[in-house]
């Protein structure tokens, strides 16, 4: 029986929480990395293996996960990968040695990174353009908190607990999301679905603008969440307990969420390139702040700095992804997601010797001086695209 049409304004509550508790466990281990790599008697630069290993998985099995939704159904596809983020994040807090945690961290970050691509196809599927930015940033917001509960929570469950409690609790609630799910209608899927890989493939990879996006995707994951995750280490080199660096970069979860109700109120009155270049100043601005000086003010304002403008420029990418290729939209966001992940887990590997000399001005000088060309390009390709049905 084909499904019937689902016509929404917002996501479902279900798909919220699971892109939370995707989040949750995606930025829990970045004020970690110091605290496992002393448990486990490796070096920092080592240890940053657990999260680069885990974006690179995150986004490198994203046309896998997006060609599956496209021919098997979105729903169906986010409930297998939760089940198997259940499992292998459980798996995690059990490992002993670096080796071992590095491989199940990869798993974990394989099936969460099905959760919030195939959530922004199922916005795509069942929102109309008209406010579909507007449902995008809904869906960010949720993220966002899971964002802030993490880099905090995270933090304090690692410092006065134990890390492992961390890896813990979002495989528990993974578990519970993949049951919750089965109440969520599943849209129907656009006319020629099940054709096959290779038809998706070709649609998607011999679109110009869909590669332009998908460039930009790279550029901004390498900039943005290849870089973020060392503003907890950089304070914790200088001696700051985990629990307090992790709270400090709370502040990117919080202003990712009241500046995605900002983009929400601006996206129906704002043109997007505007949106992008608002969240491209906010990441060089912030980036630059901590190139000066690193103190737990300082990056509090930064990560508020990165939230903003992740929330301006990432919910306008999201946006143009659903757009370009609408007949292959699960495969177009699981390339965009692909690309993102990719460039952050890259990003974070090259990162890492610098972070562990402690050179973290050139660090974050680099990041703030590569968001300027990002934002231009950005801005100038996506006014030449225009505006087109989605």
């Amino acid at each position: 029986m084909k499904p019937s049409p689902v016509s929404l304004t917002r996501p479902p509550l279900a798909l919220a929480v699971a892109s939370f508790v995707s989040a949750f466990d995606r930025f829990a281990v970045s004020p970690m990395l110091v605290l496992i790599a002393a448990d486990l008697g490796v070096s920092l630069s080592a240890s940053v293996a657990a999260a680069s290993g885990y974006y690179l998985a995150y986004g490198l099995t994203q046309p896998l996960w997006g060609v599956l939704s496209d021919r098997f159904g979105r729903v169906r596809v986010m409930r297998f990968a939760l089940y198997g983020a259940a499992l292998a994040g459980a798996v995690s807090a059990l490992m002993p040695v670096l080796a071992a945690l590095v491989v199940a961290r990869v798993v974990t970050g394989a099936c969460f990174g099905a959760v919030i691509p195939t959530g922004l196809t199922y916005v795509g599927d069942t929102v109309r353009p008209a406010v579909r930015q507007r449902a995008l940033t809904d869906l960010m917001a949720a993220t966002a908190l899971g964002t802030a509960l993490a880099t905090g929570l995270g933090g304090v469950l690692a410092g006065l607990v134990d890390w492992r409690v961390a890896f813990t609790v979002p495989a528990a609630c993974a578990l519970v999301c993949a049951l919750t799910l089965r109440t969520l209608p599943e849209p129907p899927r656009h006319e020629g679905a099940g054709h096959g890989v290779a038809r998706y493939l070709g649609l998607v990879l011999g679109h110009r603008w869909a590669l332009l996006v998908f460039a930009l995707a790279f550029t901004e994951g390498a900039i943005m969440l290849g870089t973020m995750p060392f503003l907890a280490t950089a304070l914790q080199h200088d001696g700051l307990a985990a629990a307090v660096a992790g709270l400090a970069i709370t502040a990117y979860g919080l202003g990712l969420w009241a500046f995605s109700r900002l983009v929400k109120l601006l996206s129906g009155r704002w043109p997007a390139p505007l949106l992008m270049l608002v969240g491209g100043s906010l990441l060089c601005a912030g980036f630059a702040l901590v190139t000066v000086h690193v103190s737990v003010p300082a990056v509090a304002v930064t990560a508020l700095l990165l939230g903003g403008g992740y929330s301006f420029l990432h919910s306008s990418l999201q946006t143009w992804a659903t757009s370009v290729v609408p007949e292959a939209r699960g495969t177009t966001i699981a390339f965009f997601a692909c690309a993102l992940f990719t460039g952050s887990a890259i990003a974070s590997w090259a990162a890492g010797p610098l972070a562990e000399h402690g050179r973290y001005g050139l660090l974050f000088g680099i990041a703030a001086v590569a968001a300027v060309p990002l934002t231009a390009v950005a801005v100038v390709t996506r006014h030449r695209y225009g505006v087109r049905p989605g």
